[in-house]
């Protein structure tokens, strides 16, 4: 995924309401900039850390900027939340993830039961549903999700096992947008239920990609698999 328009740069000041942050521009002008990352965000905000932000041009948007990514120990950790699912569905649509090739038809938001999968893909022989996660919490030299509890992701993998059970391809795909990383793990101590789930999940079939991203203020781009340990 490439920026279609020149990142603006700055400085966090502070993080709050969950979905707001204060930025301030390289010209001082001190901004609010809406952070999609519902999370803690533990391990990923530190003020006075470099930022970049998008600039939207809608005047129905209350905030005229978009967090995107926070430099931490010197590598871009990318915080937008809505990156992972376009990498994923583009990658499985150009043919660019080996485990996830072969789809002729592939879509964006499939609902399944009472639940919806950010990517569908399908062939003639069989159907795919895929849920992404945006990772980008830090601890160690591990990345763990979720970085607070999630009772819509612990809902999202059992409905992958009740798509498992109906005969499709159920797949969870982990999209770690930091670099500082070499393996992946739930954060059982966060939300010990949701890793028990992941256990569960995986035990009945379902299929998990931790996948690191590439985070530059000129693209981002999907990158090599990492190991998946469930202690």
């Amino acid at each position: 995924m490439i920026f279609p328009n020149k990142l603006v740069h700055g400085r966090l000041i502070k993080r709050y309401k969950r979905f707001l942050a204060d930025v301030e521009l390289d010209n001082g002008e001190i901004v609010v900039a809406h952070t999609s990352n519902s999370g803690s965000m533990k391990s990923c905000l530190e003020e006075g850390a470099e930022v970049y932000l998008t600039y939207v041009d809608d005047p129905k948007r209350k905030t005229k900027y978009t967090w995107e990514m926070i430099r931490i120990n010197k590598s871009w950790v990318g915080i937008n939340t809505a990156v992972p699912n376009l990498l994923v569905y583009e990658a499985v649509k150009n043919q660019e993830i080996d485990t996830l090739r072969g789809y002729s038809f592939v879509k964006r938001e499939v609902k399944f039961g009472d639940s919806r999968f950010d990517v569908f893909a399908s062939n003639e022989e069989e159907e795919c549903f895929i849920e992404v996660k945006n990772v980008s919490m830090k601890v160690g030299e591990y990345a763990r999700f979720p970085d607070a509890v999630t009772t819509r992701g612990k809902k999202h993998l059992n409905t992958l096992m009740q798509v498992k059970k109906e005969g499709k391809r159920a797949v969870m795909v982990y999209v770690i947008q930091r670099t500082d990383v070499d393996k992946f793990a739930p954060a059982y101590d966060i939300d010990p239920d949701y890793a028990a789930t992941l256990k569960e999940a995986r035990e009945n079939g379902v299929e998990v990609y931790p996948i690191r991203a590439i985070v530059t203020p000129e693209r981002i781009e999907l990158g090599e698999l990492l190991p998946f340990e469930l202690e």
